[in-house]
């Protein structure tokens, strides 16, 4: 993550810029500093999660308890010495960096398949030095985090923006994390997770100054370099050979430094003593090889300026400055700016236009690409024109919103989010003085860099604006993506939001063994879960199977090069009493609707005729029974050993401490019992997103991991039922489980007989029982006798997905 190399560098090249911190200490000095302000740190928590992890174990599906217990002794150690923390969590995944991400996760497939060879070769759990963290981990994080009563976000966008945007303007201690890019963004100090020492509190604190003064820059330089050397935007090879050449002609090469080390000195080295001299008078593009590259790397650069920042590197000549009415135009997204930069020239009409207001000086304001035409267009008058012109057009009213002149002193909304309605007015009387509101800082300082390098807009209309800003949605009731919206950012749901304004979503790797045939991904096994959630949230499209939408997929697993997404479209599900609106079942607050919703849930699993078995089921084994019907009828290579085990740890965990978790060892670690460690957590992750889908009729407690699973004591199960261990043995001869496991079991079973799945042990099959899954085209599929794969004897793995749509017919089992 963050800029390429620049870790290393400063561990080995610059270690000054690295000082040892005490966050009590800190604590302190800011406190009398400001008084009145508690001192706060700011958490990129997907930086953490490694570093929260502490559990030994960690290749049988999670250690929850063990990590819930870690994340509570983080949280108060803190809040001892009087630090608040806020934690961010990565929302989605912005377009620009999805080559990243997808590379991310093919390097993973193959560190997954180098444990699954050792697990079977030694038969325990690899070393720290091969950790991967347990599946779901970034999800149940959040909840367990909010458990603790602390302020957690999810992103609209990667999470190192808003966490660097809101330390900055939140005037916060710092962030904590572990990503370079902390030392590119103009925010507040960064500290490092990974060198914290939590008894102490004392971690290293990477100055951003200091860095700067090493290489002979600016801190408004260091987002050029960043993007010169390669980021998450910015390929690394983008700009290989411009590197090498800064290398050949640096003069101050250093034997003693590294490679890349000397490159990073070299790149610095030409920014300071050759960009420097051009600076204000020549544009990126005449000095640096861009290329087709322009746009991209202009992205890759605004991306760092936070709300109100701006770069001396957008900007022109100041000879090319044009006045109107003898005012000077700003570009800067900064309002109280007074630099002089040039107006706007239209590539394709030849004719200028104003860029930025400066509200102090009655100056007009930038401009704002309509979503549908591609075209931008004035978003206020003159002072003295009294004429209305257009501002925005609405996407889905398609209704003009105008900006009145100077004469009718009303103030005039610009630019309503489709999704929160409110308004930013900006378009005021002139003698009003307001200060432009972050997001639309952001914005602005996009659009002023479209303005002042033409040319990208006229390569990729669509490559320069923060994706947060999506205008044309999945959904288009704009009262529900509200509500949504909200329940992401507070990290209430998962992936709901994604899906009704996006509508695309990933999930990442899970360990899964790709030569293991019999049991199936994750990825497919829930897909059918999640196409009828995609029906309910998309309830706009009244016919769904061909006129919705299809979902995009990315999702990981064996064989999937993740070219493209899988296009899924929603599948019809039947709920009793009809298919509830969004509005009923997340606005209506009368108590018989929360059985529509525990309907309408358990349709998503389409395990309504067992409804009254569940219901009759004490929590918190009521979702965890709807998961194991689920897995039991879609997968026919589960066995009755597999539920003896799922059911028995559920039941022990309930009487087990957090330490006895710690001391219990499993004889040995079998790979089939990892995959359904992780196979279990994956369908719990699911469970979140059917509950928030449906209006929360379960509570969230109910399914998190902690209170329903471990993974040792999942794996100590397995093994001891594989080798045919009566149940007593199972449950510990506790009595007073035995009862609860026999109607468990009975409840599970008699769901299971209702799809005709008859649950046996496995002495009862036969050699032809290898699974049932295979890829029919691009489904798969259960037979109707027996159990085999597809008729051309092709592992369902095998046959890469390509973009190909999933039809809900496909999904029917035969």
């Amino acid at each position: 993550m963050g800029v390429r190399g620049l870790q290393g560098f400063v561990g080995s090249t610059c270690p000054h810029i690295c000082t040892v911190v005490n966050f009590k200490e800190l604590a302190e000095h800011h406190r009398s500093k400001y008084p009145g302000c508690t001192p706060t740190i700011v958490v990129d928590a997907m930086c953490c999660l490694r570093y929260w992890y502490t559990p030994e174990s960690w290749i049988c599906g999670g250690q929850w308890r063990e990590y819930f217990s870690a994340l509570r002794d983080f949280v108060k150690t803190f809040t001892a010495v009087g630090i608040k923390l806020i934690f961010f969590f990565d929302g989605m995944v912005e377009q620009d960096k999805r080559d990243e991400w997808v590379k991310r996760r093919l390097k993973n497939n193959r560190e997954i398949s180098r444990i699954f060879h050792y697990i079977k070769s030694h038969k325990e759990q690899p070393g720290r030095n091969m950790f991967f963290i347990p599946s779901g981990l970034a999800v149940f994080t959040r909840f367990a985090l909010k458990t603790l009563g602390q302020e957690t976000l999810c992103s609209l966008q990667e999470a190192d923006y808003e966490v660097a945007s809101y330390g900055l303007q939140h005037n916060c201690l710092g962030i904590l994390g572990e990503d370079t890019d902390y030392l590119i963004y103009d925010t507040c100090p960064y500290f490092s997770i990974s060198e914290l020492c939590l008894e102490s509190l004392d971690t290293v604190m990477l100055c951003r100054e200091k860095l700067c003064e090493s290489l002979g820059l600016h801190v408004a330089d260091l987002p050029l370099l960043a993007c010169l050397l390669g980021n998450d935007i910015i390929p690394e090879g983008m700009f290989e050979s411009f590197r090498y050449k800064c290398l050949s002609s640096y003069t101050s090469v250093k034997e003693n430094f590294d490679k890349k080390g000397n490159i990073i000195l070299a790149v610095s080295d030409h920014i300071s003593k050759v960009l420097h001299l051009y600076q204000g008078e020549r544009k990126l593009e005449e000095l640096l090889p861009l290329g087709p590259n322009k746009a991209l790397f202009y992205k890759g650069m605004a991306s760092y300026l936070l709300p109100g920042q701006k770069s001396p590197w957008f900007f022109q000549k100041p000879k090319g400055v044009i006045t109107l009415d003898k005012q000077v135009i700003s570009m800067s997204s900064d309002p109280e700016s007074r630099e002089e930069v040039p107006m706007c020239s239209d590539p394709e009409s030849k004719q200028e236009v104003p860029m930025c207001t400066d509200p102090e000086s009655r100056q007009e304001v930038p401009m704002c690409s309509d979503p549908e035409s591609r075209q931008e267009v004035p978003m206020c008058t003159g002072p003295q024109s009294g004429q209305e012109v257009l501002i925005w057009t609405d996407p889905e009213s398609r209704q003009e919103i105008l900006c009145t002149g100077h004469e009718s002193k009303q103030e005039v909304p610009i630019c309503t989010d489709p999704v929160s309605k409110q308004e930013d007015s900006m378009c005021t009387h002139p003698e009003i003085n307001q200060k432009l509101p972050g997001a639309t800082d952001f914005e602005f300082k996009l659009e002023a860099l479209m303005c002042t390098n033409p040319e990208i807009k006229q390569e990729d209309p669509t490559n320069v604006g923060p994706e947060i800003k999506q205008q044309v949605t999945m959904v288009s009731d704009t009262e529900i993506l509200k509500i949504a919206r909200t329940h992401h950012v507070q990290a209430e749901s998962y992936l709901v939001y994604n899906i009704m304004s996006s509508g695309e979503i990933e999930c990442s790797n899970t360990l899964e063994d790709e030569l293991d045939q019999a049991l199936p991904s994750q990825a497919f096994i829930y897909r059918p879960i999640r196409q009828r959630v995609y029906s309910l949230l998309l309830e706009d499209c009244q016919d769904v199977a061909s006129t919705c939408p299809a979902v995009k997929e990315w999702f990981v697993y064996p064989g999937n090069p993740l070219r493209h997404p899988d296009l899924v479209r929603p599948l019809q599900m039947t709920v009793p009493g009809g298919t509830p609106s969004l509005k009923i079942l997340w606005l209506n607050q009368e108590p018989e609707m929360q059985v529509r919703r525990l309907d309408t849930l358990l349709a998503c699993f389409n395990l309504s005729s067992s409804r009254e078995e569940l219901q009759a089921v004490e929590s918190p084994f009521q979702a965890l029974c709807c998961l194991l019907i689920y897995l039991f009828v879609q997968v026919d290579t589960l066995c009755l050993e597999d539920l003896h085990a799922f059911i028995a740890q559920a039941l022990c965990l309930q009487g087990k401490s957090t330490s006895q978790l710690v001391n219990l060892q499993p004889d040995y670690i079998n790979p089939r019992a990892v995959q359904l460690g992780s196979l279990l957590v994956r369908g719990l992750t699911t469970l979140v997103l059917v509950n928030s889908a449906c209006g929360f009729p379960w509570k969230m407690s109910d399914f998190m991991p902690w209170n329903i699973f471990d993974g040792k004591l999942f794996h100590q199960k397995y093994l001891q039922s594989e080798k045919g261990y009566a149940v007593e043995v199972l449950l510990e001869q506790n009595r007073s489980r035995l009862t609860k496991f026999h109607n468990l079991k009975a409840v599970v079973c008699k769901a299971c007989m209702k799809e005709n799945r008859r649950i046996t042990g496995r002495a009862h099959w036969g050699s032809h029982h290898a699974g049932r899954w295979g890829r029919q085209g691009s489904g798969y599929h259960r037979t109707g006798s027996g159990y085999s794969r597809s008729s051309q004897g092709q592992p369902w793995r095998d046959q890469g997905p390509g973009s190909r749509q999933y039809e809900h017919d496909q999904w029917r089992r035969y």
